[in-house]
């Protein structure tokens, strides 16, 4: 079959991955606060005072919210070797399969054991995705437009969560189970498009040459890269260096998880860990997950549904700035513009709830995780500063959390290395999901100080510890952290904070697509004899 090198069109398709994250995050937020879905999974009984249904505790719902990104961490894991085996786009295949048949589950569950099951085998496909759709791109775009591609995962995740929001909140209006059956059902799509669509996308170039297809793997370079010209330039100088490497690495070959851990790769192992999980210690995925109980506390009242809406269209639209100019940007202006801002909406949230809240009266809510009622000009200004937090966010640590980790190893490990980090962010994600209901309940605002703190340690951490890795090669980028590798040595000892985003490479791209179009105007202009 016939494949597509568009790589606007490969990475629409292949960021669908990410979507389905987005799906599952709003498929429970604008959920839990329904009166069918506390009826259907009533754990609690009844309210002693109004007799309305109160659903499962906070204990059980942070783990049925939990169940998800747990079942994440063992598919990030999973996805290293999977990848490895059967390739970048055949491993997003099976993520999508995966998904189907956890939907299936959840849209039939009939109890919260098997709600959870469902949820857990959704995680799996979404922890193989969110690893190995980066990888994916990363090794099939050109350097100065990386960032741009790798960060439509991250504007997938926000058209995920805003589509199946308001897909919710319209059946929000349905009375009976079908207020929350149908829209989980309908989670099923996007993965049968995904699972569709890459039957007529190219496989990684670097992975077929990483298994001696280098025919392929040139051919699929030439389609993406030359517009079907095998000899133009930038093909026959990223064939070049993808050779090079893979012979380096050939020389070197030890491919386990234990190799991360290794003197050589710890540095950058330990930054792309810390890249995933300062990206759930934000609490921006605790935002989504229960912002429907932070806007009841603001006294939302019936429109607790509209107004987080309005946060998750800022989320999609706050996005769009990163795709554009995060490569122009870099990846440390980004990281540490966003982390400040955080700080400060954060800090903000917890000063206004700590003066001006009070607790609720008893039995007002049907969870202990609503601890404090704020009315109001406060309120207004909660409800502003998370906005704002958002819009932070969005355009900074939401891209780069995914455009990061996959830039920074070399080929052998890549796979592996990728879903490691991705599994460090579904374990906090998972942590953090179960912990914040009790966090709301017992310790109230300072929820909001103890995410404040993981912000400004961040800022810090990426200043002192993460190299700049924009508009480099993956194998330049490589070059920074090995002083074995080709062009190394002008990279040794310069400390993380003196790395800059050198955009030569944009020239040199630019040049070189203008002097083979020249060329070809030329040849198509020349007399014959």
């Amino acid at each position: 079959m016939k494949k597509i090198g568009n790589i606007y069109f490969i990475a629409a398709i292949s960021v669908i991955g990410g979507a389905l994250f987005g799906f599952d995050i709003s498929s429970m937020s604008a959920i839990i606060s329904t009166a069918p879905y506390k009826c259907q999974f009533n754990q609690q009984g009844n309210n002693p005072t109004t007799g309305a249904c109160q659903g499962p505790d906070d204990v059980v719902q942070g783990g049925i919210t939990a169940s998800m990104p747990g079942g994440s961490w063992l598919g990030a894991l999973a996805s290293g070797v999977i990848t490895d085996i059967f390739g970048r786009k055949t491993s997003i295949q099976i993520g999508a399969v995966i998904w189907i048949i956890g939907s299936i589950i959840v849209c039939a569950a009939q109890n919260i054991p098997m709600l959870i099951v469902g949820r857990i085998i959704n995680g799996i496909s979404v922890g193989i995705c969110s690893a190995q759709v980066p990888v994916y791109i990363s090794e099939i775009s050109p350097p100065s437009k990386r960032g741009r591609f790798i960060g439509m995962q991250q504007w997938a995740i926000t058209w995920g969560i805003a589509i199946m929001f308001f897909v919710c909140y319209g059946c929000s209006f349905i009375d009976g189970k079908a207020a929350f059956r149908l829209p989980w059902g309908l989670q099923m799509i996007p993965a049968l498009l995904l699972l569709l669509g890459l039957v007529v996308l190219p496989e990684s170039p670097r992975w077929l040459a990483k298994h001696d297809r280098w025919e392929e793997a040139h051919e699929v370079l030439a389609l993406v890269h030359g517009k079907g010209d095998p000899h133009a330039q930038l093909v026959v100088r990223e064939m070049a260096d993808i050779k090079e490497v893979v012979d380096f690495e050939r020389r070197n070959a030890d491919v386990s998880y234990l190799e991360l851990f290794r003197a050589k790769m710890i540095n950058r192992t330990h930054i792309g860990l810390f890249t995933q999980i300062w990206s759930q210690l934000t609490g921006m995925n605790v935002m989504m997950y229960y912002i429907s109980y932070i806007f009841t506390m603001t006294g939302s009242g019936n429109d607790v549904l509209l107004s987080s809406g309005i946060q998750f269209i800022i989320n999609v639209v706050m996005t769009i700035p990163a795709l554009i100019w995060l490569d122009r940007w870099g990846r440390r202006p980004t990281m540490l513009v966003g982390a400040f801002f955080m700080t400060l909406w954060l800090c903000i949230n917890a000063g206004l709830f700590a003066v001006y809240s009070h607790p609720p009266a008893p039995h007002e809510f049907d969870t202990a995780a609503i601890s404090m009622v704020i009315g109001g000009k406060p309120a207004k200004a909660v409800i502003a500063s998370t906005y704002l937090f958002v819009a932070s966010y969005a355009p900074t640590w939401g891209p780069v959390s995914w455009t990061y980790p996959a830039e920074l190893y070399p080929l052998r490990v890549r796979g592996k290395a990728v879903a490691l980090a991705t599994s460090a962010n579904w374990a906090f994600n998972f942590a953090l999901a179960y912990f914040v209901p009790p966090a709301f309940a017992n310790i109230t605002w300072k929820t909001y100080v103890l995410f404040a703190v993981f912000c400004f340690t961040m800022f810090w951490h990426t200043f002192f510890m993460f190299p700049e890795t924009s508009n480099k090669t993956l194998e330049e980028v490589a070059a920074i952290f090995e002083d074995e590798s080709p062009g190394s040595i002008k990279y040794i000892g310069i400390p993380a904070w003196k790395t800059h985003n050198d955009r030569s490479i944009v020239r040199l791209e630019r040049n070189l697509i203008s002097s083979e179009e020249k060329i070809g105007i030329e040849h198509t202009t020349t007399p014959k004899n």
